[in-house]
């Protein structure tokens, strides 16, 4: 059980890194198309006559940057968890007690917080754009409007699709997070460590997570 849990639990991170990594860079690829300005909660206007967008109003730039940090500091925090783990479990012994799954448990909790909270405001966020962008010109989709012309600088070829990658990376994200607490609160209660038992000395013939004895 306590291999399983291992496992389990290196997949979940891993998992998370990746969610992580595409949140931070689909929004601020978004970012990019726009200038620099963050459009989440923006709102637009079309020209009949030249046919095309324009941009009525932005977000302040730190909205899309709490995104992006939280984001990228989870994806930071994984990708160490994972590297350790890895090599603690191949070359010496992962000693993680009570004191170690409780903080594990609190940084848990710490980034789903912050991980709903990001869902939210890419969810409303993105919503609010569309409305402005499918009231301002009659289109059946916001996405319709990746194809319009927007008037310069703006290059908008691939907002829709980088916030909603965004979006979905991060609800997908905040499930993770949801199983890893769960992963942690299994191994709180049966008061299981990382461990790994002195082997034969041959690493090919050594598995790489051991049983406690």
């Amino acid at each position: 059980m306590a291999q399983f849990l291992v496992f389990a639990e290196l997949v979940v991170h891993s998992a998370c890194f990746f969610c992580g990594i595409i949140t931070a860079s689909s929004v601020k690829i978004t970012e990019v198309e726009f200038g620099g300005r963050c459009m989440l909660y923006g709102s637009v206007r079309y020209n009949a006559t030249s046919e095309e967008f324009s941009v009525s109003s932005s977000s302040n730039a730190s909205l899309c940057l709490f995104v992006s940090i939280i984001s990228g500091l989870i994806s930071i925090y994984c990708f160490f968890v994972v590297l350790y783990c890895i090599y603690a479990s191949c070359v010496g012994g992962v000693q993680r007690g009570s004191v170690g799954v409780t903080l594990s448990l609190a940084l848990a909790a710490s980034f789903l917080f912050f991980l709903l909270i990001s869902g939210c405001i890419l969810n409303v966020g993105l919503n609010s754009l569309c409305q402005s962008i499918t009231t301002a010109k009659d289109l059946k989709s916001c996405q319709d409007a990746q194809s319009t012309n927007w008037n310069e600088p703006y290059k908008a070829s691939q907002f829709y699709t980088s916030l909603h990658n965004a979006q979905v990376s991060a609800w997908v994200n905040f499930f993770f997070w949801v199983v890893a607490l769960v992963l942690l609160i299994i191994q709180k209660k049966r008061g299981t460590q990382f461990t790994q038992l002195t082997g034969t000395g041959d690493p090919e013939t050594d598995p790489i997570f051991h049983r406690p004895q």
